[in-house]
Formats: C-alpha cells, sequence, structure tokens
C-alpha cells in the first residue's frame, strides 16, 4: 500500500515540477533507487547525511484480533543525499556496522506500547465522551485519500480514537523525531524490542489463542554487567513488560470476542548498584555507588509504576539472604530499607508489599518444593491484583461459585474486570530465577483467564497437562530471547530444573550456556552496549568530539541530571505524583481526566477503509496471495504437538498425562537417541 502510495504522488508531483518529455525518464531515474520494503523505521544520521533505515524481511509471530504482529528479521539502511554532495568521513563506515538489528516487534494497527487493558478500555470508550470534555475534536486531515477520491464532501465517514505510543516501551522515537511534526501519523510506525509467541489451545475443537508478548524498556537499556540497578531518572536495568493475553478465536473482532489479560514486570534492583568486571571472574563485587538515604531513586521508580499499573506494587525479592560472604545480600538489606522508607508516607491500603524468598536456598535443600511455595505466592499475588478481562463473570461462575473467585481483587466494572497494581520480580539479573517465577505466576493467572471465560470449572490447573506443557514452552522460548538480549546466552536454569526433572543431558547444555554467557559478558557486551547507545540515540556523533568508542563510560549519557548544577528535588517525603495517589488502586494512565484525554485523537475513516473493516484487514482479497502467505503462521498446537496419538485418550488439554505419552517428550528422546 504504501509503494503504491508514493509511486502515485511520485508522479504526481513530477508531472507539476518537470515538462511532459521529461516524465517518464525520471520515474526511471527514481526506480533504480526503490528498495522493496514493508516499513520504515526511521532517519538516522551519523557525521555525514541522513540513512533511511527500512524493514526488507518480516515474519509474523502472532494475531491479536485481527491485528498482525511481525517479527523483524531484516533491515536496509539507504544513504539519501546523492553521492555526489557526499563529503566522507573516515569514521562513518564505522558507526553504520555498529548499528545491528535485534528481535524488533512492530503492527500495523495494533499498539504494542499499551497493554490490551488500555487498548480496550481507554480507546474503545464512548465517542461521545471524548468530544464533551473537549470543545473541538483534533481530527487529522486526509490529504493523500482526499487527492484519491476516497472522501467526498458531506460523505459518511467512521470515526475512532486513537492515542500516542507509550515512549518508555518503543525503540525507534528517536529516529521518528525528525519526522514525526511534518508527515501524517499514519506514515509514523513504532517498534517495540523484545519477544512475541503465540500457541493455539484447543479444547475440544474451541480455539484459544494464548499470546506472549514482553516488551523492553528504551530507558537505561543495555547489557548485563554494563547495566546495573537504576539511573537518577527511576529508570532500571532489563525492565521488561510481560503480558500474557487469552482469546476466544472463533470470534476475532474486539467488539463481539472474548479477551483476557495478565500483566507483570522485571527489572533490576531499583538502587544505585554496579559491578566491577574489571578483573573477569564468575560473581564480581557487588558495591553501592552512591548512598541514598531517602530512597530517591527507588521513590522515582515506584512513582512510575504507580501511575501505569496502579496499586498495590508487589515485589518478589529472589535475592539470596543468607551467604557466607555478604554479595547479593548487600541489595536485599538495601531494598527493605528503602521500602520501608516510602512505605510510612503512603496510605496504608495502597502501601508497597514486599515479600523476600531466597530461592536458590529453597533449590539446594531435598526438603522443600521450590514451585510448590511459588504456587502459594503466585495464588496471592493474583488475589491482590485480578486480570483484565472484556465479558462480565460468566453465569456458570454463579451457578457453580468458587470461593478463590470470590476473594479476587483488581476492579470488577460493568463490562468486565480490570487488573490494579502489578507483580515486580526480580533475582540479581533477573533472568533464570525471575523467569521460573513469572512462569509460576502466568500459570496461576492462566487458570483464572481460562475460568473466567468459562473453558474450565475451577480456577486451577495441574502439571503434566497439555495447556500447562504448552505455556511453560511458550515461557521459555520468552526467558531465551530476553537472556540472550540481556546476558548474551539463553536460560541456565529452566522449570524442569526446579522441578528435578531435567534429563541428565541438561547438565551439559547447562554448563556450555553458562560459558556462553561469560564469553559474552566478557568480549561481545561492550559492541552491543554501543549499537543500542547509537540506535536509542543516547549518544549523538559529532564533528570534533570523541567518537562512542573512544568514551572511557556511558555514565554520563544515562545519568543526564547529574550534568546539572541545581537539579531539581522533590520532596522526601510526598515522593509521589500528587494526581496519581488520588486516583489509586487504578492506573493514573487509564483515568478519564483531561491530562490523559490530551493524548488521545479523534480519526476519521471513510466507511470502506480497510482498516475499520477486519476481514478485508486480515483476508486481504483484493491482493494475490498464495496459501503459503496466507497460513503463514504456524503456531504450536495443543492437538498436534503434546495431544498422544493412541485411540481412547481423552482429548482435553486438561489432563493430566505421564511424560511418556505426549508427542513432544517422545519426539525428544528419539532426537536424543540419535544424536
Amino acid at each position: 500500500r504504501v509503494q503504491a502510495c508514493m509511486s502515485t504522488h511520485v508522479r504526481k508531483c513530477v508531472k507539476n515540477l518537470l515538462p511532459s518529455k521529461y516524465v517518464s525518464k525520471s520515474i526511471t531515474k527514481c526506480k533504480k533507487h526503490i528498495c522493496l520494503s514493508f516499513c520504515c523505521v526511521g532517519f538516522v544520521r551519523f557525521l555525514e547525511g541522513y540513512y533511511i533505515v527500512l524493514i526488507t524481511k518480516r515474519r509474523k509471530m502472532a494475531d491479536i484480533g485481527g491485528h498482525a504482529i511481525y517479527k523483524i528479521e531484516d533491515t536496509n539502511m539507504i544513504y539519501i543525499p546523492n553521492d555526489s554532495v557526499r563529503i566522507t568521513h573516515p569514521d562513518e563506515a564505522r558507526y553504520v556496522l555498529v548499528v545491528t538489528t535485534v528481535f524488533y516487534v512492530l503492527s500495523y494497527s495494533y499498539d504494542l506500547s499499551h497493554s490490551l487493558q488500555y487498548n480496550l478500555t481507554v480507546l474503545r470508550m464512548p465517542l461521545e465522551m471524548l468530544k464533551s470534555e473537549t470543545t473541538q475534536p483534533r481530527q487529522e486531515s486526509f490529504d493523500i485519500f482526499e487527492d484519491e477520491g476516497l472522501i467526498t464532501q458531506g460523505g459518511s465517514g467512521v470515526f475512532g480514537i486513537c492515542s500516542e505510543p507509550y515512549m518508555k516501551y518503543v525503540w525507534n522515537g528517536e529516529l521518528l523525531d525528525i519526522i514525526k511534526n511534518t508527515v501524517h501519523r499514519d506514515w509514523l510506525l513504532y517498534i517495540i524490542h523484545g519477544f512475541c509467541g503465540q500457541s493455539k489451545l484447543l479444547i475440544y475443537g474451541r480455539p484459544v489463542y494464548v499470546t506472549l508478548i514482553a516488551r523492553r524498556s528504551s530507558k537505561f537499556a543495555g547489557t548485563r554487567f554494563l547495566k546495573r540497578g537504576a539511573n537518577c531518572e527511576g529508570d532500571v536495568a532489563n525492565e521488561v513488560e510481560t503480558e500474557q493475553i487469552l482469546c476466544d478465536a472463533s470470534v476475532m473482532s474486539f467488539t463481539a470476542g472474548s479477551y483476557s489479560s495478565y500483566v507483570q514486570v522485571r527489572g533490576s534492583v531499583p538502587l544505585y548498584w554496579s559491578q566491577d568486571i574489571s578483573t573477569m571472574m564468575p560473581k564480581p563485587p557487588i558495591t553501592l555507588d552512591q548512598a541514598d538515604p531517602f530512597a530517591h531513586v527507588a521513590a522515582l521508580h515506584f512513582d512510575q509504576m504507580l501511575q501505569r499499573f496502579g496499586s498495590p506494587i508487589i515485589i518478589l525479592n529472589l535475592v539470596k539472604e543468607r551467604e557466607k560472604r555478604k554479595h547479593e545480600r548487600i541489595l536485599s538489606e538495601e531494598l527493605v530499607a528503602a521500602v520501608t522508607y516510602l512505605n510510612q508516607f503512603l496510605p496504608p491500603e495502597h502501601t508497597i508489599i514486599y515479600i523476600p524468598w531466597d530461592m536458590a536456598k529453597y533449590t539446594k535443600s531435598k526438603l522443600c518444593n521450590v514451585l510448590d511455595r511459588l504456587n502459594v505466592i503466585a495464588e496471592s499475588v493474583v488475589k491482590k491484583t485480578g486480570f483484565f478481562v472484556n465479558r462480565p463473570d460468566a453465569y456458570c461462575s454463579i451457578l457453580r461459585p468458587d470461593e478463590k473467585w470470590n476473594e479476587l481483587g483488581g476492579c470488577v466494572i460493568p463490562t468486565g474486570r480490570l487488573q490494579t497494581g502489578v507483580l515486580r520480580t526480580n533475582c540479581v539479573d533477573c533472568l533464570d530465577r525471575t523467569n521460573t517465577a513469572q512462569f509460576m505466576v502466568g500459570k496461576c493467572a492462566l487458570a483464572y483467564q481460562l475460568y473466567s471465560l468459562g473453558l474450565i470449572d475451577k480456577p486451577n490447573l495441574q502439571f503434566d497437562t497439555d495447556a500447562v506443557r504448552l505455556f511453560e514452552e511458550l515461557y521459555e522460548d520468552h526467558g531465551d530471547t530476553l537472556s540472550l538480549q540481556y546476558g548474551g546466552s539463553q536460560l541456565v536454569h529452566r522449570v524442569k530444573t526446579y522441578r528435578k526433572i531435567a534429563p541428565w543431558t541438561q547438565h551439559s547444555k547447562d554448563i556450555m550456556q553458562t560459558l556462553s554467557r561469560y564469553y559474552s559478558n566478557a568480549f561481545s557486551d561492550a559492541d552491543r552496549q554501543d549499537s543500542i547507545n547509537l540506535f536509542l540515540g543516547v549518544f549523538h556523533p559529532t564533528e570534533g568530539k570523541p567518537h562512542l568508542w573512544e568514551l572511557p563510560t556511558d555514565f554520563y549519557l544515562h545519568h543526564k541530571n547529574t550534568m546539572r548544577l541545581l537539579p531539581t528535588r522533590r520532596s522526601y517525603t510526598y515522593w509521589w505524583t500528587p494526581e496519581v495517589i488520588k486516583h489509586l488502586p487504578l492506573p493514573y494512565d487509564e483515568v478519564i481526566c483531561a491530562a490523559n484525554l490530551k493524548k488521545l485523537i479523534v480519526k476519521k475513516f471513510h466507511k470502506y477503509e480497510e482498516e475499520i473493516d477486519i476481514h478485508n484487514e486480515f483476508f486481504r482479497p483484493y491482493e494475490l496471495s498464495s496459501f503459503d502467505d496466507t497460513f503463514c503462521l504456524a503456531m504450536t498446537s495443543s492437538a498436534r504437538d503434546f495431544m498422544p496419538k493412541t485411540v481412547g485418550i481423552d482429548p482435553s488439554p486438561f489432563t493430566v498425562r505421564k511424560p511418556d505419552e505426549t508427542g513432544k517428550s517422545v519426539l525428544g528422546l528419539l532426537m536424543a537417541l540419535g544424536s
């Protein structure tokens, strides 16, 4: 669509500017520089001129309500100025090589920077409410479509609401900054960095999609040992927002379909701390870089969380507490002091809940079951925060009431339920232990989500069922991807490791992953950190100033407030934003108020436009397509990949099976024997 639209307007511009005999010649010259692409990521400049970054290869990863979500697999940078006016610089080529492609995710019609709860509540409010709050609703001009005759004077149109993206999770915001005020907003496509995966749970022929989306924060972003703790603005390292979405795939529409989601967060301990890697060793010593007696940086961090998620904020700290020599315990003691200080000023009903649990100690014990303890924690957490569902409670929950369902927290509204508050899980690296803990909380939330949609009779899921095996595989892919992005290797300890059912071949894999992580931290993390700093616009190359690779440290790039002579100080007691505390337990970002309505824009579509027609947007009957393109999303299925092929077996994905009955385990055993 973009290519066709551009070619049409190139012809119009050429016709207006040049005589007719030069038109075909000019078009021919333009075609030499056209690159087949799916999207423009943005524009970047180093020491010479601007480059346009285009997506040349993509792969469909998921589908949410008819909106396709793609993974970017390859990009191309094209130099814009003509070579005749190009002034070469010796270091330009090195900057071009620094920018690399990582796991970016995009969607043309779905806002990935916001949660499903935001997209289905704030963006689907009655249009009259927005018009009543604003005297003149902001409508955007569609000059391109008016030129094509799609919108006529007095013609009927369809109005919708769109919002600005949540820039904390947008990774190409700096690349689009130069053009966002000059081009139409439909040309601005914001991408996120993280993970996206989708699997199909088949319940007696009824398809249910389980989607996992991870959004990495673009603030204080980096690699494992080079980014620890928090910066002076309250942004922490390795902060990832993980959202699991459950939907009944038999109805794709957001209006008529049934959707549910649950959000949780991981992130480094919000303190000023680091690890010295000048002398490489397996566990570098942890040092507190700056005294913070009034928990200033922690206050900034939790204020952001209250604004985004509401209350309660629950901290699950998996850092070691008992050690022969103080190492991880330094962080636990400081975090307890910070939370205790901040809680004394909050209202009692909105205080931060702190749950310490030494997961490593319980793993070594032969008498304790790690996952049983995590399951107890998960039940208490989900009951406090609740989850989002866009449908009122099913009538079956009234006919067969469950005691756990009546104790569920969150906020009940006429159209369904809202999640209020969030679980924040952390260990030292926020990788292996954190991923297992998040899986257990997600498994508990998944049971409640299935129960809310009337798919199971009790909000409880057991291990060794097809549904949990499918969900575990999804979370392991999620953990592997995040671990590669931050630590340089896949997960070392998985769910099977903590269940103590991992095969003997897993131990050798763990050793290899540990060595891979050690090698990455020692040799390649610095280059990846330079790439992130350059892509996010943290560092701007300037003639006459030191280059990125010549800087002794990037501390001042990520701690910009330290360069101010008179930094603004917040109150040590009233450390929260006043507007946020008034609306708790609801998240302030989702409250209908004047400040939030300014972020919304009334958008007008033509009644035949494809963006409002789900069938045409998904199936595209006006395009020449093939079966490979139409059914390119080959997601994992519980019936095909996990259910036994034996005749007479119960086809329910919630039936407990022996490990040797599943198709996955038999296939894995044959592959292991073959290798």
